[in-house]
C-alpha cells in the first residue's frame, strides 16, 4: 500500500494506539492542544502508560510527529481519525460529543480528507455529523482496547469494524489490518448506527461480567463462603469460561460507566431490565465495599492508587474513588498514596509520596488490586483481588 498522510487528533489511549499502530508504514501527524503532550511524543516519550507504545517509541522508524498547530496537522491529510474525549453527563441525560463536532468543523481546511471518527459516541451522531457536513466523508470506527493494553490490542485486534460500506471505508479497514500482526482478524462493515451500538453493547456486556463476579463476590462474602471456590466452578462450564472473572470494586475508566449510562438512556422508550440493572450495580458494590471496610472500624484508612486498573494511569471514574468517598462521608480519616498525583491534597485527602510513611500511617490499606509493593504490609490490606489482573 502506497504512503499514506494521516493526522490523528487526540493523544489519549486511542489515539496513541492508532497513531503509532499506523506511523509504523505511514506518514502521521497527532494534533493536541496540550503542549507538554506533544513534546513528550516528539522526544519519543509516551504521555500515557502502555508498555507496548513505550517500546515502540524508544525503538524509532516510526513516522509520527506531533503538533499543536491545527493548521499544519491538517494540510495534505488524507485521513483524519478522531480520537478526543467524550462524556456522558447522567444529572442533563446529555452525551458531550463538542469534542469530536468542534474538530470535524475545524478540519474543513482539509475538505477531500476522510474524516474517521474513533472516540465513544451516542447512536445516530455519525449519521447527525453526515447531515450537517454535507460533502464531507465521515466514517465511524470503534475501538475496542485495554487501558494499558492498547497498542497490543491495535496489532491483535478482536475485530475491525468500520461503517458504512464503500471505498473510503475499505482503504481504512485495509491501513488497520496492514498494521495488525494477525493475519485472520473478523472484518465487519456496519451502518453507521449499528457500528455505534456494537461500541455500546460491547462494553455494556463486560460491565455486566463485572458486575456479576462482583455480586457473586458480595453474597460469599455476607454468607462467610470462599469467593474464589465458587468462582472457579462457576468458570469450568465452557459457556461461561474462566476470564474477565476477577472481583473488583466495581467498573470504572474511560468507557465502560458513560457507555452503559448512554446505552440505558437510549433504552429510553424500549422495554428493559437488565441494562438498568448494570448501571445500578456498580453503586451497590460500591455502598458495599465501604460498609464492609467501615464496620472494621479503622483509624486511618489508606488509599493505594487511585487508577481504574493495574497498567493504567487513567484515574476517571475508577471505582476505588466512590469507596473512598464514601469512607470520608462517616468521618474515618483518608489518606493517599498516588505518585502520579503533584499536588498535596486530593478531594481535601492528604497524599503522601513516601511508600513507608503511607504503610506506617495507616491500621487499613484500600487496594483494588493487590501489588508487589503491599506484600510485607499484608495484613492491613484491604482487597478483593483473587487473581491479582484485571
Amino acid at each position: 500500500m502506497e504512503r499514506t498522510r494521516i493526522t490523528v487528533v487526540g493523544l489519549g489511549y486511542v489515539g496513541m494506539a492508532s497513531a503509532v499502530l499506523l506511523a509504523q508504514r505511514h506518514d502521521v501527524v497527532a494534533l493536541e492542544i496540550n503542549p507538554e503532550r506533544a513534546a513528550l511524543v516528539n522526544r519519543g516519550i509516551s504521555p500515557i502508560e502502555d508498555a507496548d507504545i513505550t517500546a515502540f517509541l524508544q525503538r524509532g522508524g516510526l513516522s509520527l510527529r506531533a503538533t499543536t498547530n491545527p493548521a499544519e496537522a491538517y494540510d495534505g491529510a488524507e485521513f483524519i481519525i478522531i480520537a478526543t474525549p467524550t462524556n456522558y453527563d447522567t444529572e442533563l441525560d446529555y452525551f458531550d460529543t463538542s469534542t469530536v463536532e468542534s474538530v470535524i468543523e475545524a478540519s474543513a481546511s482539509a475538505p477531500d480528507a476522510v474524516v474517521v471518527i474513533k472516540s465513544t459516541i451516542p447512536l445516530g451522531f455519525t449519521d447527525r455529523m453526515r447531515a450537517e457536513h454535507p460533502g464531507r466523508r465521515i466514517l465511524f470506527s470503534p475501538e475496542f482496547l485495554r487501558e494499558g493494553r492498547a497498542l497490543h490490542d491495535n496489532l491483535h485486534p478482536s475485530r475491525i469494524i468500520v461503517a458504512d460500506p464503500g471505498p473510503d471505508a475499505e482503504r481504512f479497514a485495509a491501513l488497520l489490518l496492514e498494521g495488525s500482526l494477525d493475519d485472520d482478524v473478523p472484518l465487519l462493515y456496519a451502518g453507521a448506527s449499528e457500528a455505534e451500538a456494537i461500541k455500546l453493547f460491547s462494553n455494556t456486556y463486560l460491565a455486566l461480567r463485572v458486575a456479576y463476579f462482583n455480586e457473586l463476590d458480595t453474597y460469599a462474602v455476607q454468607h462467610g463462603l470462599d469467593t474464589r471456590q465458587i468462582v472457579e466452578g462457576v468458570g469450568l462450564d465452557p459457556r461461561i469460561g474462566s476470564h474477565y472473572n476477577n472481583p473488583s470494586f466495581g467498573y470504572g475508566g474511560y468507557c465502560l460507566p458513560k457507555d452503559t449510562q448512554q446505552l440505558l438512556a437510549n433504552y429510553r422508550f424500549v422495554p428493559q431490565n437488565l441494562i438498568r440493572a448494570v448501571v445500578d450495580s456498580n453503586a451497590t458494590r460500591k455502598d458495599f465495599i465501604a460498609f464492609d471496610i467501615i464496620k472494621r472500624q479503622p483509624k486511618v484508612v489508606g488509599i493505594h492508587r487511585l487508577a481504574m486498573k493495574a497498567g493504567s494511569d487513567n484515574f476517571r471514574e475508577s471505582s476505588i474513588q466512590g469507596i473512598m468517598k464514601r469512607i470520608k462521608a462517616k468521618g474515618i480519616p483518608v489518606v493517599l498514596y498516588e505518585p502520579l498525583l503533584e499536588e498535596d491534597e486530593f478531594f481535601r485527602s492528604e497524599v503522601i509520596r513516601d511508600l513507608d510513611e503511607f504503610k506506617a500511617r495507616c491500621d487499613l490499606i484500600v487496594a483494588n488490586r493487590m501489588h508487589p509493593e503491599l506484600a510485607d504490609v499484608a495484613d492491613k490490606v484491604y482487597t478483593r483481588d483473587l487473581y491479582g489482573h484485571d
